[in-house]
C-alpha cells in the first residue's frame, strides 16, 4: 500500500500533535496513542506508520532523558544493566512482531492499564518518597529492562507508565525519580525499535523528522514540569491517561460490537 504525499498543512498539524504527544509522554506515557493514530488518519499504512512514529517518539525519549541526566535526576552508571536489557528486550520485541500474532496481547492490554491507573487511585501515599526496594540490580533489570523492553519493542501503548510504575513498585524510588529513569529506558526501547525498522525500510523520514522537532520541544517542557511540579502533577496525569489509553485501546479492539450495541440501543 502505498501513501500519497502530503501538504504542507498537514506536516505543520503532525507537528503540533507530535508536541502534545511529547508533554504528555514525557510526564505519564500514552503519547503514541495521539501521534499514532494522526499518523494514520492522513493515510499512512499501519506498518510505516508504526515505523515513521517509533522515529520521531524518540526525539521526545532523548530530549526528556537529556534534560533529566544533566539535572542529575538520573545515574547512567547505576543505570547500565537495566538500559542493556532493555534495549537487548527491545530489539527482539521488534523482530518478533513481524512473526507472531499480537492479537492476544492487545487484547488484555487494556485490563493491565486500568490496573496501573487504579494501582495509584488506591495507592495514594506510594511514590511520595524513595523506599527500600525490593529487587536487587539483575533481578530489576530483567523485570523492568528486558520484559517491558521486549513489550515495547512489540507492541508498545503505555511502555513509559510500566517502566515507572516498576521503579516505584520494585526499586522503592519515588514517582519524580521514577518518572526521569522510566523516560531513559523508553528512549533505550524506541532507539533499539528503531534500528529494526531502519533496516526494514518502513520508516517516512520526512513525517518522522518534522514531527521529531515537535517531540523535542513538547517533551523538554514536560520533562520541566516533572522536577519542578512532582507528584502533584505526575500521579493525576498518570491515572488520567492511564484511563484514557484503556478507552482507546478497547475501542480499538471492539469498534464493530460497541457500533452494534450503540444502534441496537437507540
Amino acid at each position: 500500500m502505498e501513501w500519497l504525499p502530503l501538504g504542507v498543512e498537514i506536516y505543520l498539524i503532525l507537528f503540533f500533535v507530535a508536541m502534545l504527544a511529547g508533554f504528555i509522554d514525557s510526564i505519564a506515557g500514552g503519547g503514541g496513542l495521539i501521534s499514532l493514530p494522526a499518523l494514520m488518519s492522513v493515510g499512512i499504512p499501519p506498518a510505516q506508520a508504526l515505523a515513521t512514529n517509533k522515529l520521531q517518539s524518540i526525539g521526545g525519549s532523548f530530549s526528556a532523558s537529556l534534560y533529566f541526566i544533566r539535572q542529575k535526576a538520573v545515574d547512567l552508571k547505576d543505570q547500565r544493566w537495566t538500559i542493556l536489557l532493555t534495549f537487548i528486550g527491545a530489539m527482539i520485541g521488534a523482530i518478533l512482531i513481524q512473526h507472531i500474532d499480537a492479537n492476544i496481547l492487545r487484547s488484555i492490554l487494556p485490563l493491565l492499564v486500568i490496573a496501573i491507573g487504579l494501582y495509584f487511585i488506591f495507592s495514594p501515599k506510594v511514590g511520595e518518597a524513595d523506599r527500600q526496594k525490593r529487587l536487587t540490580t539483575w533481578p530489576f533489570a530483567f523485570v523492568a529492562g528486558f520484559c517491558v523492553g521486549f513489550y515495547d519493542g512489540f507492541f508498545g501503548p503505555g511502555a513509559g507508565s510500566f517502566f515507572a510504575l516498576a521503579y516505584v513498585t520494585l526499586r522503592g524510588f519515588n514517582l519524580t525519580k521514577s518518572t526521569a529513569h522510566a523516560k531513559v529506558l523508553n528512549f533505550t526501547s524506541n532507539l533499539a525499535s528503531l534500528l529494526f525498522f531502519i533496516l526494514g525500510g518502513k520508516v517516512i523520514w520526512s513525517v518522522g523528522l518534522v514531527m521529531l522537532c515537535g517531540q523535542v520541544i513538547g517533551a523538554r517542557s514536560g520533562a520541566r514540569m516533572v522536577l519542578t511540579k512532582g507528584q502533584k502533577l505526575i500521579r493525576p496525569m498518570l491515572i488520567t491517561v492511564s484511563f484514557v489509553m484503556s478507552c482507546k485501546l478497547i475501542y480499538d479492539n471492539h469498534s464493530a460490537e460497541i457500533h452494534q450495541w450503540v444502534a441496537g440501543f437507540f
